[in-house]
């Protein structure tokens, strides 16, 4: 039998980052947490914390964390439906806890809303780029995640959402100061653009699809401007306003500003759509499930959906 009580201390460190942060959350010692896990990975013959700053889990950390994290979220709905039993092992009797992995742009734009309807538990968000959020489902960090990746990860159900339109902005002044003559590959190549991340690929994209040229190999060779390095979904709205640079903004953040004037889109008409996905593990859980409900009802209504007689993206 797995002795909780050791295992809510894993989970708590791996969480946190840390022995300190985890005593706090389980009320006790960084001493009492210290030697819980160091006997589990005793009882268990494996190391399970890679001690540091922060504290990681190893492979077979990662997975008990997982475990322990879906026993509580289930155990948590039992006491709802059952209210005469005790606490169980793990928990106080609190809310149920879910860790997500959502990309920045959709947490700014239409996932909260998703989030308001279960008001019943706790998130835990882990912010990764859309390309590579599945990747927390594939190692068991999270229960569910929003990604550009179509094919379900083992043990996970897909569902499509619609797709994230982005607009490639800047401010007037910046627009008249880089491109006098006009947008085109040599001036583009010069002229500053914003990146979210070392994992932001969407101006890249964008400039592929505008700007590369087909080649023997189907690769595009397009221009590669300097870039500032931004990592926040406003300050890319705000950096695009103060004409620091261009960027791929989300269609819904700065519609208001492309009709005012304050933005202009650099290239009209030519949008980057990338389409997004709902991946949620197959646990019997209720809460997931609501959530789910929740995020697909939010995604499909807010994000670009494809026309029912082309395919393509609508709107």
């Amino acid at each position: 039998m797995l002795d909780y009580p050791l295992l809510s201390a894993l989970a708590a460190v791996l969480r946190t980052g840390s022995f300190e942060r985890a005593a706090q959350q389980l009320h006790v010692t960084p001493s009492a947490v210290s030697q819980r896990v160091k006997l589990l990975e005793e009882r268990l013959g494996s190391v399970l914390v890679v001690r540091g700053q922060p504290c990681t889990g190893t492979a077979a950390g990662l997975r008990l964390c997982q475990h322990v994290e879906q026993v509580a979220l289930l155990e948590s709905e039992l006491r709802h439906a059952l209210p005469g039993l005790p606490a169980d092992r793990m928990a106080d009797g609190g809310p149920a806890t879910l860790r997500i992995a959502v990309n920045a742009d959709s947490l700014a734009t239409w996932f909260v809303a998703a989030m308001a309807e279960v008001p019943g538990c706790l998130f835990d968000l882990v912010l990764d780029d859309q390309d590579h959020s599945a990747d927390w489902l594939r190692q068991g960090e999270v229960l569910a995640a929003v990604t550009a990746s179509a094919t379900p990860v083992p043990g996970c159900n897909s569902h499509p959402l619609g797709a994230l339109r982005y607009r490639a902005t800047a401010s007037p002044d910046y627009r008249d100061r880089h491109f006098p003559d006009g947008v085109d590959a040599a001036a583009i190549a010069r002229a500053p653009c914003l990146t979210f991340n070392r994992k932001d690929q969407l101006q890249a994209q964008w400039l592929r699809r505008v700007f590369g040229t087909a080649s023997g190999t189907g690769a595009g060779a397009a221009p590669t401007p300097p870039t500032h390095w931004l990592p926040s979904t406003h300050a890319f709205v705000d950096g695009a306003l103060a004409g620091l640079g261009w960027g791929m903004n989300p269609e819904s953040l700065v519609a208001g500003h492309l009709a005012a004037g304050r933005l202009v889109e650099l290239v009209p008409g030519r949008p980057l759509d990338v389409p997004l996905f709902w991946q949620q593990s197959r646990i019997a859980s209720t809460t997931l499930a609501e959530l789910s409900r929740s995020v697909l009802r939010a995604g499909r209504s807010t994000l670009h959906q494809p026309s029912p007689t082309t395919g393509e993206d609508a709107g």
